[in-house]
């Protein structure tokens, strides 16, 4: 693999994204009175749509900032509950190749065109050393409902600069991510890599800002204000910031890509501080990627129908 160190000198930040950093921060706090978005594709497969999507979605953001704060879903690594395409990061080429070095270069490449264009990035990660090429160019990331339980992802979130969102696992326990949070917040002694490439031992400086995602359960969602002021209460029984963001897909919406939308309705009857929305060009899914327009994990909503419920829930809370 090619070294963090000569992948930043191949393709440098020239934008630093901290500014952003700081607004989800302030927002996650109440500082910041707008709500956070978190929308774009369930993964990204081909990098020359998503930056079309990227277009639409900044000209979009102009015009809600007054009360929302965005920030585009950029998920390069997906965990897979058996087998299938890992991400962008591992196959960019869709074809079992995976060259792994044009995939790190790819999702480099389109993080730097967000930040020329004042979009800041949303992403999950997935492989614990993914954070030394790719973590400058992040505003805000997740660790998902798969890892929230693992200590390899808490100590990796607990050496982050943005704030983390941890999801609750695919049960329904949110236990389990309350304690990543509180875990994250502290600092950990662990195996990681530099920017040279080398092993080496990591001390952590502890995440400044672990927060709770609800996404729902096998069993119910958990996106209702009785389910979210629960979460809340327990939240700062443990000494964490009372910050939730929810997960308007997933088991929220009953894997209808279509129910996003009464979810994201719902959930801003709450005291929550964010929203997560998987959205593309394209409406649906395909299962072979002959479109580059549309999902190839998680089915989304297209284009027209996010830009209206997000101008409808605008026009509503002006």
């Amino acid at each position: 693999m090619i070294t963090p160190k000569a992948l930043k000198a191949e393709l440098p930040l020239k934008k630093e994204v901290k500014t952003y950093q700081k607004t989800v921060e302030e927002i996650l706090l109440g500082k910041d009175p707008r709500r956070l978005l978190l929308i774009g594709p369930c993964s990204i497969h081909n990098i020359d749509s998503a930056y079309e999507y990227a277009l639409r979605l900044k000209r979009l953001a102009s015009q809600v900032e007054d009360r929302f704060f965005i920030c585009m879903r950029t998920y390069f690594e997906k965990a897979r509950t058996a087998l299938g395409w890992k991400g962008l990061l591992y196959d960019p080429q869709l074809d079992g190749s995976h060259n792994m070095n044009e995939g790190m270069r790819l999702a480099r490449t389109l993080l730097i065109a967000l930040a020329e264009l004042d979009l800041p990035a949303a992403s999950e990660f997935l492989e614990p050393h993914t954070p030394a090429y790719l973590a400058d160019c992040i505003s805000w990331a997740s660790i998902g409902a798969r890892t929230c339980q693992s200590p390899i992802h808490r100590q990796l979130a607990s050496n982050l600069d943005m704030p983390i969102g941890f999801k609750n696992r695919c049960d329904g326990n949110i236990d389990m991510a309350i304690n990543a949070c509180l875990t994250a917040k502290e600092v950990h002694h662990y195996l990681g890599i530099n920017d040279d490439g080398y092993l080496v031992e990591v001390k952590s400086r502890g995440n400044p800002l672990p927060h709770l995602v609800l996404r729902g359960s096998e069993a119910k969602p958990n996106f209702d204000y009785q389910s979210i002021v629960e979460a809340s209460h327990r939240l700062q029984v443990a000494g964490l910031v009372d910050a939730i963001i929810v997960d308007c897909s997933h088991d929220n919406s009953q894997r209808n890509y279509l129910q996003q939308p009464e979810v994201f309705l719902s959930a801003m009857q709450s005291p929550i501080r964010g929203i997560m929305v998987e959205s593309f060009l394209e409406a649906g899914a395909q299962s072979f990627p002959i479109n580059k327009r549309q999902s190839i994990t998680d089915p989304c909503l297209d284009w027209q129908a996010t830009e209206d419920l997000i101008l409808k829930v605008h026009q509503c809370v002006s």
